[in-house]
């Protein structure tokens, strides 16, 4: 496949996940309209069990992409390959992109009406309680801040991908899972009200977190890995998998 052939199938690919990435968005909206009253731990703790799962799924489909095509198949490069994936991806789509999108959006800052809801002492110390229960506009390395479980939740993936290589996991729920952890994150800086303004706003990070990194986890990264004899049949056929089907072209007969 040249590289022309391959910048064309990734921008169809990026088309056709972009519905389904849209119903997504509108599925981590729902999450944070019911979750959006819970408390700053309670946040903490979705996100610390939905990023953990979007780095196993990426780690073993990363992992388990570059196992069966490429021609060094060692475990240390296997593992560096899955983790540094999975890692990046992850941080980029569950956290960063997130946690700029909060700031953008004022997120993290309380609104006038909440400065001025209580009088006097009492009011100092309630903005003072919730600014320590949230994050208040601190960016959230998980893989440093809680790398007793985000880095062991890349390992566990790489370990099951080199003895069991398979990338044929549901689409859905990696975007759900992805989906879900860059909410979690979201609500862990949310100070100021959800508006139909911030609704918005919330729609269009969620939209960006899990489109552009998704794919780069099931597209770029099977199209770098793929062996020069492969040619991807046709652009996502499937939605609800993450990996498609290649063919090696027939040899041509000798006359």
């Amino acid at each position: 496949m040249s590289v022309k052939e391959r910048a064309k199938h990734i921008l169809a690919e990026l088309k056709g996940h972009a519905p389904f990435t849209l119903f997504g968005a509108l599925l981590g909206i729902l999450f944070m309209l019911v979750f959006k009253n819970t408390s700053g731990v309670t946040s903490h703790r979705l996100f610390s069990v939905f990023h953990p799962g979007h780095v196993i799924l990426s780690a073993m489909v990363t992992a388990s992409m570059f196992k069966l095509h490429s021609t060094k198949k060692r475990f240390v490069l296997v593992l560096l390959v899955g983790y540094f994936g999975s890692i990046g991806i992850a941080t980029l789509s569950d956290i960063i992109i997130p946690h700029i999108g909060s700031e953008l959006l004022g997120l993290s800052v309380p609104t006038h009406a909440q400065l001025h809801e209580h009088e006097g002492d009492s009011e100092h110390a309630d903005i003072h309680s919730n600014e320590d229960e949230h994050h208040g506009g601190k960016i959230h390395l998980g893989f440093i801040e809680e790398w007793y479980i985000v880095n062991p939740a890349a390992f566990l993936g790489v370990l099951i991908a080199y003895f069991l290589p398979r990338t044929k996991f549901p689409h859905a729920g990696h975007v759900l899972v992805s989906t879900w952890a860059s909410s979690s994150y979201l609500l862990m800086n949310l100070v100021s009200e959800i508006t139909v303004g911030v609704i918005f706003g919330i729609f269009v990070i969620l939209f960006l977190a899990t489109w552009l990194p998704c794919c780069i986890s099931d597209i770029v990264f099977p199209l770098l890995f793929v062996k020069s004899d492969i040619e991807v049949t046709a652009p996502c056929p499937v939605h609800g998998k993450h990996s498609h089907p290649h063919t090696h072209p027939a040899p041509e007969k000798d006359n």
